[in-house]
């Protein structure tokens, strides 16, 4: 097979499956892994995908603006919602990640459990403050439009005096392979430092997230004490984020 039918093989394949193994294309083609490698690195130069440790994947669409995701996947997301609720102990300090998933949780949170809620978002923290009696504790910063999240000196610095129960983590993607990913750098490096001064760290996975990938890491899944996805997603990857989590146990 000449190099240009293997490159749209190799697109084809991405296409279909979302993913590209160097390995498993080499045994089916017949030819060498290196081969396979050059092909993905002269595909990726072309932009016409992202390498990645064995193998490659799509290029990652830009992260949408937090007011374009609000449509995406809602009935999945109030699900994964309900379930990270009902989680939440009486008395406890939850930390609520910015997202559309945790401002689901923000219009679901019970009154009368004495719970204190910590969030870098303003549009969670006005949630909250109207759906619950639930004390708010704002993490101060500057605000990134974009997501509409808190980050920069002043966020971090706040951060490091805070401690809570449990976090709440909102991500782009969830994937057994590339892991827990997100679409901005400084978002990862807020999440993580969140993730610090909290004792669980509880991942939000609706349908949209299970198999995605953006580029920039957030934790591994040793770091991370559950992920809840959506009882009624079929995908079989969500059965491989299970058996991560309870292989730990």
């Amino acid at each position: 097979m000449l190099a240009a039918q293997r490159k749209d093989h190799l697109l084809d394949l991405l296409a279909r499956d979302g993913r590209v193994v160097a390995k498993a294309v080499a045994d089916e083609l017949g030819v060498s892994e290196d081969a396979i490698r050059r092909d993905l690195r002269e595909l990726a130069e072309e932009g016409k995908l992202q390498r990645v440790y064995g193998g490659a994947l799509p290029i990652p669409e830009p992260e949408r603006p937090v007011r374009d995701r609000h449509g995406l996947a809602t009935e999945s997301k109030e699900r994964v919602a309900r379930a990270a609720v009902a989680r939440i102990r009486p008395g406890a300090t939850i930390v609520l990640d910015a997202g559309t998933t945790t401002l689901a949780m923000a219009r679901l949170l019970p009154s009368g459990a004495g719970i204190t809620v910590i969030t870098p978002s303003p549009v969670v923290a006005l949630s909250v403050a109207e759906h619950s009696d639930a004390r708010v504790v704002m993490i101060g910063g500057e605000l990134t439009r974009h997501s509409l999240v808190t980050g920069g000196g002043l966020a971090m610095e706040a951060i490091q005096h805070l401690a809570a129960d449990v976090f709440f983590l909102g991500v782009t993607g969830v994937d057994p392979l590339h892991g827990l990913t997100t679409g901005e750098l400084d978002d990862a490096v807020t999440k993580r430092a969140l993730a610090s001064r909290c004792t669980e760290t509880v991942v939000l996975a609706s349908e949209e997230k299970v198999g995605a990938a953006a580029r920039f890491p957030v934790l591994p899944f040793e770091a991370i004490t559950a992920i809840i996805t959506d009882p009624l997603d079929a995908n079989p990857i969500v059965e491989r984020l299970a058996a991560l989590i309870s292989a730990r146990e």
